[in-house]
């Protein structure tokens, strides 16, 4: 029995970390960077917003899911025939564009560490990846070397704030009172948090460690809860890190404001912290990105099914990674590309969210016996409504700077 608690933990454990470090990409960093010094300590009020629908999706998801014991594109087949494969479209075309910036990210990582080239080092970064999804237990292994990176990430910023003294108190104060709300701001960063693929990051995550039904509940919470809270606990302190830096009089470098954070707070020192967390940064959005992303191809509905699946897994990832690094090795991060499908994903989010909701009122999809609590469907209902408004009003914005 104690062995199986540890079991169910681990996968547990192992979820939270790859939503979490999903979300605390490349893009995380510059976002959050950006916007700290485009608002001041108002930033802090839109983080507060984004930890709060954090919560509200990712206990919906992964509770839906897991309780379920299906995949978001089988829940959505089962709900209406064909929907899952128009999710799993949305999910993979993101996740795979997306993944240009991480690998990007890695590559970028390495040149700030050892001064390779970006090219060069997401081919390092690329092959990393690889070894890892390919080698025996690779997802014990990816857990692992998620967490392993997560620390990195956490230490060598509360490093960063501790040695260039926040202003706590106002950073508290216009987090709960601030003088100026922005809305792209908000929807932005929650579209970087768990829009697109993050969403499903740790459900499917768990499903494929064996923790499914009622009687995984307190492990589906534990591990949501956990995921939230150490990608809210890096985006608070590189938040205060960054106003720390902007109250001394420093203005962020607008082509780089999260490398800018470090150098200014560290100097040449802070910009190596940089690098590696850069790299970090990269290699488990990549990794999220890529198990998250292949895992919306498994329509499997029994065990043999499932095995044959596994069989194609290997090179469905090799594909996924191969692809991305070329790409960027050859074109680069295609910028336009990325703007267009990250107002894309901001949409996927409320779609994603609102198929689940409906799901779960489903006995054939969730089962016998089993009711949603109530405040989780008001709450997940609140999050689709605005954030289909928001993500449409970014779409039209987007549109129209293009045309």
């Amino acid at each position: 029995m104690g062995k199986k608690k540890n079991t169910a933990l681990n996968v547990a454990m192992g979820a939270a970390f790859l939503m979490a470090m999903s979300a605390v990409g490349p893009g995380f960093l510059t976002q959050t960077a950006a916007f700290t010094s485009q608002l001041g300590a108002d930033f802090g009020f839109a983080i507060l917003i984004c930890i709060l629908v954090d919560i509200g999706v990712q206990l919906n998801i992964w509770r839906i899911i897991c309780v379920s014991g299906k995949k978001a594109q089988t829940i959505a087949n089962e709900l209406v025939p064909g929907l899952g494969y128009l999710l799993t479209v949305l999910i993979v075309v993101g996740g795979l564009t997306f993944n240009i910036g991480n690998i990007g990210g890695v590559g970028l990582g390495f040149n700030v560490l050892f001064g390779i080239s970006p090219e060069n080092g997401a081919l390092i970064g690329g092959t990393i990846a690889l070894i890892i999804f390919l080698v025996r237990n690779a997802l014990t292994v990816m857990d692992r070397t998620v967490q392993v990176l997560a620390a990195v990430k956490v230490l060598l910023i509360i490093f960063i704030v501790a040695v260039s003294s926040p202003p706590l108190g106002q950073a508290a104060i216009h987090t709960f009172v601030p003088s100026h709300i922005d809305f792209y701001s908000i929807v932005t960063i929650v579209g970087g948090t768990v829009g697109g693929y993050i969403s499903f990051a740790g459900g499917h995550r768990l499903l494929e460690g064996g923790l499914k039904g009622r009687k995984s509940i307190p492990y589906i919470n534990g591990g949501a809860l956990t995921g939230i809270g150490v990608a809210s606990i890096i985006r608070v302190l590189l938040f205060l890190a960054a106003l720390a830096v902007i109250a001394e009089g420093f203005k962020l470098n607008p082509l780089n404001p999260a490398a800018s954070i470090f150098q200014d707070a560290a100097g040449d020192f802070g910009y190596k912290f940089f690098g590696l967390i850069l790299f970090a940064a990269g290699m488990t959005s990549t990794l999220g990105s890529t198990f998250t992303s292949v895992s919306f191809l498994d329509y499997s509905k029994a065990d043999g099914d499932h095995h044959t699946f596994l069989k194609i897994r290997p090179y469905l990832i090799i594909f996924f990674i191969l692809f991305s690094t070329t790409i960027f090795y050859f074109i680069g991060s295609p910028a336009k590309v990325l703007v267009v499908v990250g107002a894309i994903n901001g949409l996927i989010l409320p779609i994603a969210l609102a198929i689940l909701l409906l799901a779960v009122t489903k006995k054939k999809i969730m089962g016998e016996g089993y009711k949603h609590p109530l405040w989780l469907t008001l709450s997940g209902w609140i999050i689709v409504a605005f954030m289909a408004y928001a993500g449409v009003q970014t779409v039209i914005k987007v549109v129209g700077s293009m045309v």
